[in-house]
C-alpha cells in the first residue's frame, strides 16, 4: 500500500502590496483633516453674542463691551448712548472681542439700542439693550462711601489707636529681649 502524503495547505502565492492599506490611510486623514476643520467652521457659522455690564447705567457712567463668536479681529460698536467703539481682541484666537465706553452726561433716560457689527458695518451684527437711569454718575469714591455716623468714625478711630499700641508693644518687647 502506497503512502499517502498528509494534507498540505495550498501554496500561496507572494502578497503583494495591494491599495487597500493605502485607500484606508488617505480616509483616516482625510477625517482627520475634516474633524479639525469643523469645529472653526461651526463657530464661524453661529451668530456672536454681545453683552453690556453693567445694563443699567447713569448718564457719565462707563459700561464694558464684550462681544463673543465674530470669527475676526475687530467689531464696531454703536450707540445712542455713546460715541462709536472698534473693540480688539481678548486673546490670540481672537473669539472675544473687549472694549469700554463711557455714556454720554447728557443721555436721555431710558432704554438704548447697543449695535456690535463684526468686522465693521455690513458684518454680522447682534443688538442689545443699555438702560440709562435718571440722573448722574457718582464721582468720588464711585458711590462706594455714604455718610458715616460719629460712632462709626469713633469705632474706626479706637480700632487704629488699638493696632497702634499693639504694633508699639510688640517693637519695644522685641528690642528689651
Amino acid at each position: 500500500m502506497p503512502a499517502t502524503p498528509l494534507a498540505q495547505p495550498p501554496a500561496t502565492a507572494p502578497r503583494s502590496r495591494s491599495a487597500a492599506p493605502r485607500r484606508l490611510m488617505t480616509a483616516a486623514a482625510a477625517t482627520l483633516v475634516i474633524a479639525a476643520a469643523t469645529p472653526a467652521t461651526l463657530a464661524h457659522a453661529a451668530s456672536p453674542s454681545a453683552g453690556v455690564s453693567p445694563t443699567t447705567v447713569a448718564p457719565g457712567g462707563r459700561v464694558a463691551l464684550n462681544v463673543e463668536g465674530c470669527g475676526t479681529k475687530v467689531a464696531r460698536v454703536t450707540s445712542t448712548a455713546f460715541n462709536e467703539v472698534r473693540l480688539t481682541p481678548g486673546n490670540l484666537e481672537a473669539t472675544n472681542l473687549f472694549g469700554s465706553a463711557t455714556v454720554f452726561s447728557n443721555a436721555l433716560p431710558g432704554a438704548h439700542r447697543v449695535t456690535f457689527e463684526c468686522g465693521g458695518p455690513g458684518g454680522q451684527s447682534v443688538t442689545v439693550s443699555l438702560q440709562v437711569t435718571p440722573g448722574a454718575a457718582r464721582g468720588g469714591t464711585g458711590g462706594s462711601v455714604g455718610s458715616m455716623s460719629t460712632t462709626q468714625i469713633a469705632v474706626g478711630a479706637a480700632l487704629a489707636v488699638t493696632a497702634l499700641a499693639g504694633g508699639v508693644w510688640v517693637l519695644r518687647r522685641r528690642a528689651a529681649a
